[in-house]
């Protein structure tokens, strides 16, 4: 890949609404011949992260276990009146043991812990997808369920409704696992730029984030995705973190995938937080070793058209390896700069060291939203401020990836993986 100017086609704008946002330790000293020892320091907090370590998830298991049991007791509910209707003997026994599988099942796969292997095809298709599709179902009918619960007193609700609800979530999930996962767009974006260089104006630029590669995100679907991103004749490509599920087992697959993407001004990668859920290091020299450049809190200096901008990107929030002074320590001053950061959280911070545009990920868009609303309307919205799209902080503005794959459970309903494509233009 070579650090050649290029021309960029020109392409529509893509009217979007941006609104605008307000506002370890040391080693204990080892004592020397004949003296006292030195005084040990404390351990580190409990609460701080081991730097390229998972948290201990018993917690967090406990809580999806909890969930996961009462979601079934609807189901065994719903079972019970489908058995009845055809006529089977004992229905909520069969039911309540059905309902008690998908239970086992679940706490089965968590006990087998959380790390990303490859499984047959078979294995995948007739076991882990419909799993999946009835886990999804399952959380679904908790909330029409306890409706009907509740209005059985006064109403005297059928157990047909029970069923209704569980039916009704099967399409759904199965929608969401089966279609809209796959069915990833192209989408470009048009970002103004105040001030920005005539030169630079039509800059083009590749996004892709969160692609997740991995036993239920195949290989093959990256390469669906780097041919699409390869057809838009970007100046530059980026991918901005949580290429891995979890572990190391999909690397090469990675790696692969990563090396087909090309772009005159070269392809950059930032690290994520899912890209340490295993050993990071391994992943980075794959992806060098296939053309990619890694930049980890550092920057470099790119040109078109003869106009220098700075491209720089942090290493990951979440390990609290990121230094964006260090990031922006390079940058000419006077030069256009884009920060690729995988956390949106960190773009306030952008902002007030003068970074134009910064790239981000992470949330998937909360990849369950309402369909046309999930800007105001997803789980993200709930735990990110930043969380889709487009958002300015002066004249600073950030994009944060819808994502291409997905983490927890596999499904997408109301925001659509995204090949994006960015167009810079002068303000």
């Amino acid at each position: 890949m070579t650090a050649n100017s290029m021309q960029t086609r020109t392409h529509p704008s893509e009217a979007t609404e941006t609104p605008h946002v307000p506002e370890p330790s040391r080693p204990s000293l080892a004592p020397d011949a004949g003296r006292p020892s030195a005084p040990t320091l404390p351990p580190a907090k409990p609460a701080q992260r081991a730097i390229g370590k998972r948290p201990r998830m018993g917690t967090f298991l406990r809580v999806l276990i909890t969930v996961t049991a009462v979601s079934h007791l609807p189901v065994a509910a719903a079972f019970a009146e489908m058995f009845r209707r055809l006529g089977l003997p004992s229905p909520w026994v069969l039911g309540s043991l059905l309902a008690a599988g998908g239970v086992g099942m679940f706490i089965a796969r968590a006990g087998a812990g959380l790390t990303d292997r490859r499984r047959g095809a078979a294995v995948l298709r007739l076991v882990d997808v419909p799993f999946f599709i009835h886990w999804c179902a399952a959380i679904f009918t908790i909330t029409p369920s306890l409706i009907a619960t509740l209005a059985i007193p006064w109403f005297g609700v059928p157990m047909g409704v029970y069923m209704a609800a569980y039916l009704t979530g099967l399409v759904i999930a199965a929608y969401g696992i089966l279609v809209r996962r796959r069915w990833f767009v192209v989408k470009e974006v048009t970002i103004p730029i105040p001030g920005l260089a005539p030169e630079l104006d039509g800059l083009r630029i590749a996004h892709l984030s969160d692609l997740h590669i991995g036993a239920i995100t195949p290989k093959s679907w990256g390469e669906r995705w780097v041919r699409a991103a390869n057809a838009q004749a970007a100046d530059l490509t980026v991918i901005t973190g949580d290429m891995v599920t979890s572990g190391v087992e999909f690397h090469e697959d990675i790696a692969a995938v990563v090396g087909e993407l090309r772009a005159p001004l070269g392809v950059f990668v930032s690290m994520g937080n899912h890209d340490y859920f295993g050993e990071g290091e391994p992943l980075i020299s794959l992806l060098e070793e296939r053309g990619a450049e890694v930049l980890r809190n550092e920057g470099r200096v790119l040109e078109r058209n003869g106009k220098r901008f700075y491209l720089a990107a942090i290493d990951d929030t979440w390990t609290r390896r990121d230094d964006l002074k260090k990031a922006l320590a390079s940058r000419p001053a006077g030069t256009m700069s884009i920060l690729l950061a995988h956390d949106p959280e960190r773009f306030l911070h952008a902002a007030k060291a003068k970074v134009d545009l910064t790239l981000s990920g992470h949330t998937h868009g909360g990849q369950l939203a309402v369909p046309f609303l999930a800007r105001v309307l997803s789980l993200s919205h709930l735990t990110h401020h930043f969380h889709l799209g487009l958002y300015r902080k002066g004249p600073s503005t950030l994009y944060v990836h819808p994502g291409l794959g997905t983490t927890g459970p596999p499904i997408r309903i109301g925001v659509a993986p995204a090949v994006v494509v960015h167009t810079l233009r002068t303000a």
